[in-house]
């Protein structure tokens, strides 16, 4: 149980940006970003969700096709379309 509060508080300390559950391409609309501003925030937003989510997958003890899936869906629902 205690192994299992930790990894929550983990994943939850890597992504704060996605605690509320609002993607990267959200956000940077929101903030009317545009041009060089949006792509160095995207290119950040993007760096920090794949490292939540292989962190994610790495808490839920996930490998091959299913860290695949599970880690692409996560990006997917991370930065946005």
């Amino acid at each position: 149980m205690k192994s299992f509060l930790l990894a929550a508080m983990i994943t939850l300390c890597a992504a704060p940006a996605f605690a509320d559950g609002a993607s990267c391409t959200t956000t940077a609309t929101d903030k009317k970003l545009a041009g060089a501003a949006k792509t160095s925030f995207m290119k950040k937003c993007t760096t920090d969700a794949t490292t939540a989510c292989d962190t994610a997958a790495a808490d839920k003890k996930l490998y091959g096709a299913a860290k695949t899936s599970f880690t692409k869906k996560c990006l997917s629902d991370a930065v946005g379309s």
